[in-house]
């Protein structure tokens, strides 16, 4: 019999193989047989989408699709503003950017459209 890695999440020993994967019964972690497979590293990275569903990336322009209101000062982010230079964050916001008149902000992409 060989011997199977240890769960690299929990260090269980009681790993099984399921077709190219190992499989730890104790935290159910999953992970590749192949060594030097980087499909774990992809399934961690999160792909931010706007309100029609395409990719959003550092330094896109986008347009906001309907008046937000802002919290504190009482002002409107109209709808077609846009903005420039975008940058994504993993937070509850996914957008930090520079709006002109508002300065800096946080936007959830579900709100915004790409240009």
């Amino acid at each position: 019999m060989s011997a199977l890695p240890a769960c690299p999440k929990c260090q269980s020993e009681y790993t099984y193989e399921d077709g190219g994967n190992y499989v730890c019964p104790e935290c159910a972690h999953e992970w590749p047989t192949a060594a030097g497979d980087d499909t774990a590293a992809t399934e961690d990275a999160r792909v931010y989408r706007d309100s029609a569903g395409n990719v959003l990336q550092d330094g896109d322009t986008i347009t906001v699709i309907k008046d937000l209101k802002l919290k504190g000062s009482g002002g409107v982010v109209k709808m077609g503003t846009k903005v420039k230079g975008i940058r994504l964050v993993d937070s509850d916001h996914d957008i930090d950017c520079k709006i002109d008149g508002f300065g800096q902000m946080s936007l959830k992409s579900e709100f915004v459209k790409k240009v």
